[in-house]
């Protein structure tokens, strides 16, 4: 039986929980690491000086400010600033190319030698695909929302059709085809995955119902988050807020709890909801796999 859906606000400092809309929270200062607030906002660190001539302002650098929120209900943290589409734009327009890697390079030295990671398929990609395979039948037509270029879809070069549709406006590889939202609601698709997505958007609540309403009753949905470290270490704890200091790209951190909250918000039947040990190549990390499908009316 369908449930009630949660009326969740689009507040730009968020009031209400991202993922079960509890205001139940708690919250610790923070930073925007210099990257963000630079790509985003054209904000650089300053040291403040006495010559600044500040009366009330002790000396001493000062960076962009935020909070870290977390959730007493279902244990979600994430960053209290919700961005808006304009900011997401300037974030992701020509995600990883030569002009934001060359910008990230000078606030984090080492993250061009990272980037070449990114180039190629993620060798964990097989991984997930058996995880699909094992539980679910090979899919004709797959759309992979968020999907970037469509180097790292799952079952690429298995499915018959493969759509991309992405905001980073980046051309994508062989074999995939970018859609537009009109374009995939004149699509029906077996499969849909979103894939390190919902960690980097303001209201992950929306972009569900939005997937939702291109899916079938028979589409079978894959999420897929970072199952963060500091989610897993000190899973339960009261006070994550204050173990999470500064936010970059990821701006919400998910507990298992807040998952199941989130989808089943969104009008969807979880499945299976599984954590995955991967390799990213140059290190290991946790994801959280989650299969789910449209509640049935």
């Amino acid at each position: 039986m369908k449930q009630a859906a949660e009326q969740f606000s689009e507040e730009r400092i968020a009031q209400e929980c991202i993922c079960c809309a509890s205001k139940a929270l708690n919250k610790a200062s923070a930073i925007v690491m210099p990257f963000i607030a630079k790509r985003i906002w054209g904000h650089d660190p300053v040291e403040i000086t006495a010559a600044w001539g500040l009366r009330d302002i002790k000396p001493g650098f000062a960076y962009s400010l935020c909070n870290s929120i977390h959730c007493g209900n279902c244990g979600a943290l994430f960053l209290d600033i919700r961005f808006t589409d304009h900011e997401l734009a300037l974030l992701y327009e020509g995600y990883r190319d030569d002009s934001y890697t060359a910008l990230r390079e000078l606030y984090e030295p080492g993250y061009a030698e990272k980037n070449k990671f990114f180039s190629g398929r993620s060798p964990y990609i097989k991984g997930i695909e058996e995880f699909l395979l094992q539980r679910i039948s090979v899919p004709n037509k797959i759309l992979d929302w968020g999907g970037d270029t469509g180097i790292n879809t799952p079952l690429l070069g298995t499915a018959k059709e493969v759509h991309v549709f992405d905001i980073s406006g980046m051309p994508t590889i062989e074999g995939v085809r970018a859609v537009s939202r009109d374009e995939i609601k004149e699509n029906s698709y077996d499969l849909i995955i979103c894939s390190q997505v919902l960690e980097h958007i303001p209201y992950p609540q929306k972009l569900l119902r939005d997937i939702v309403s291109a899916m079938s009753d028979s589409t079978i949905l894959y999420l897929e988050v970072p199952y963060e470290e500091v989610m897993r270490e000190f899973a339960g704890s009261p006070d994550l807020a204050q173990r999470k200091r500064h936010w970059h790209e990821h701006i919400n951190f998910f507990s298992l709890d807040s998952i199941r909250k989130l989808v089943e918000g969104a009008g969807l039947e979880l499945i299976e909801i599984v954590p995955n040990e991967i390799s990213l190549g140059w290190r290991t990390a946790v994801v959280t796999s989650v299969l789910c499908r449209k509640v049935q009316d």
